[in-house]
């Protein structure tokens, strides 16, 4: 009985030790291997965007020939972004370089009318 329950310990201990090798690969892949920036753009070139995030960072990613954009689902050119577009980019990071796979940009909201 004793082995039993030696070999059932070890058994755990290798299933425990598989999941959680696992489990990174599984969340990298649940996001694409893409990072996600999000905030406003504060400036916009053929290369790149800068976005300003909402935890204040500026950060620039480099946009390609491969990178595509839209706004509320539909396709958009680069020359659409403007400075202050709300944005969500999905980049691709190789060391810290950030080059963007997508571009989503926000859908303006009405403001509501002032009382006043």
């Amino acid at each position: 009985m004793n082995i039993l329950n030696t070999n059932i310990h070890i058994t755990r201990r290798v299933l425990v030790l598989a999941l959680a090798s696992i489990l990174p690969a599984t969340i990298a892949l649940a996001h694409g291997g893409l990072e996600h920036v999000r905030g406003t753009v504060a400036k916009v070139s053929d290369q790149s965007v800068t976005v300003t995030t909402t935890a204040g960072k500026t950060v620039e990613v480099l946009l390609d020939a491969q990178t595509t954009y839209a706004r509320a689902d539909k396709p958009i050119q680069k020359s659409d972004l403007k400075v202050g577009d709300r944005v969500v980019i999905h980049a691709a990071e190789k060391g810290e370089i950030l080059t963007a796979h997508t571009v989503e940009v926000g859908v303006a909201t009405k403001k509501a009318a002032d009382p006043h």
